[in-house]
C-alpha cells in the first residue's frame, strides 16, 4: 500500500466514524427525551450542551494536558538538536513552528496538542531524547506534526468531550428513574409509546457509554495510522519511525506521567505491556497494534 492510498483511506474512514458518532449521540438524546415526553427538544438541548463543552475544550484542553503531564517549555539553548528538528520538519510540512515541551521522565514517548497549527505544542520525554537516534527522532516528530497538520489534536479533544456527554446523559437518565416518573401522557397510546422508549432508554443508558468509548478509540486508532503515513511522507524515510516505534514499545521504563485521560494522545500507549492479543481486547485499546503499524510503515 502506498503512502498516498494509506492517507486517503484513513481520512475517509475517520470522517465516516465521526458522522456516525454525531448520529449516535442524537439518537441517544432523542430516545432519552421521548422516554420522558420531551421529544426532539431534548436532543436539541443535548447537542447545544455538546457544542458548549466542545468550545471549552477547544480553548483549554492543551494547557490542561500539559499541566497534567508535568511538561515544561524548552528553548533552542536547552536542546538545539530537538529544537531544530521540530523547526525544520515544521517548515517542510508548511506549518508554523510549534512550541517544544519536555517531560522529565525515563520512559520514551511523545505527543502533540493545541487547537490549531498556530497554537500547537510538541512534547517529548527526556527518555525519548536519550534513546532515539536522529532519524528515529525525526520520524516521531514528523508523526506528531502530522497530528497537528491534520487537526487531530482538535478532533480528539472534541471527541473526548462528546464521549463525556454521552456518559453524563446516561447517568442523568438512570438517576432520574429514582425521582421522576415517566409515561404520564394524555392517552393510553402515549403511555404505551413512552413505556417502550423508557425500556429502550434503560438499555441505551447501560450500553451507550461503552459504545461511545469504542467509537472514540476507533477514531484514535485511525488517526494514528494516518499520522504514521503522513509522517513517513514528510521524512521520506518510513524506517526511521518504524525503528522508533520498536524502541518505544519495547522499553521497560515506567511512565510516571501516564494517566487514562491523556493516554490516547501519545505516539505509543504509555500503559503498553504487550501487543493486542485478540480482536475483542483490541476494541478497548487506544492505539493500533504496534506490530501492524510497523508492518505498514515497512511496506511503504
Amino acid at each position: 500500500m502506498s503512502i498516498y492510498s494509506q492517507i486517503d483511506s484513513n481520512k475517509r474512514r475517520t470522517w465516516l466514524i465521526m458522522a456516525l458518532f454525531v448520529a449516535f449521540i442524537t439518537t441517544v438524546a432523542y430516545i432519552f427525551g421521548r422516554a420522558y415526553g420531551f421529544g426532539l427538544g431534548f436532543a436539541g438541548m443535548a447537542l447545544i450542551v455538546a457544542g458548549l463543552f466542545s468550545f471549552a475544550s477547544y480553548y483549554f484542553s492543551d494547557s490542561m494536558v500539559l499541566g497534567i503531564s508535568g511538561a515544561k517549555e524548552i528553548k533552542v539553548a536547552d536542546d538545539p538538536e530537538l529544537y531544530h528538528v521540530v523547526e525544520n520538519l515544521a517548515i517542510a510540512a508548511g506549518l508554523p513552528k510549534p512550541k517544544v515541551y519536555l517531560i522529565n521522565d525515563a520512559s520514551p514517548n511523545a505527543f502533540a496538542t493545541g487547537r490549531d497549527p498556530a497554537h500547537a505544542v510538541v512534547c517529548v520525554t527526556s527518555g525519548l531524547r536519550e534513546k532515539l537516534d536522529k532519524s528515529e527522532l525525526e520520524g516521531v516528530i514528523a508523526h506528531e506534526l502530522s497530528h497537528v497538520g491534520n487537526y487531530d489534536t482538535r478532533l480528539m479533544a472534541i471527541v473526548v468531550v462528546l464521549v463525556g456527554l454521552v456518559a453524563l446523559m446516561a447517568d442523568w437518565f438512570m438517576r432520574s428513574l429514582w425521582w421522576s416518573g415517566a409515561g404520564r401522557g394524555d392517552s393510553r397510546d402515549n403511555d404505551r409509546s413512552e413505556g417502550i422508549f423508557m425500556l429502550v432508554g434503560v438499555v441505551l443508558a447501560i450500553l451507550s457509554p461503552v459504545i461511545a468509548t469504542l467509537i472514540q478509540l476507533s477514531i484514535s486508532r485511525r488517526r494514528e495510522f494516518l499520522a504514521d503515513a503522513n509522517g513517513a511522507y514528510l521524512t521520506r524515510y518510513p524506517e526511521g519511525l518504524a525503528r522508533a516505534l520498536e524502541k518505544i514499545s519495547t522499553d521497560k521504563a515506567p511512565a510516571s506521567f501516564a494517566n487514562n485521560a491523556t493516554a490516547h494522545l501519545f505516539i505509543v500507549n504509555p500503559f503498553h505491556g504487550k501487543d493486542v492479543a485478540s480482536w475483542f481486547s483490541g476494541l478497548f485499546d487506544t492505539h493500533p497494534p504496534i506490530g501492524e503499524r510497523i508492518k505498514i510503515l515497512r511496506s511503504m
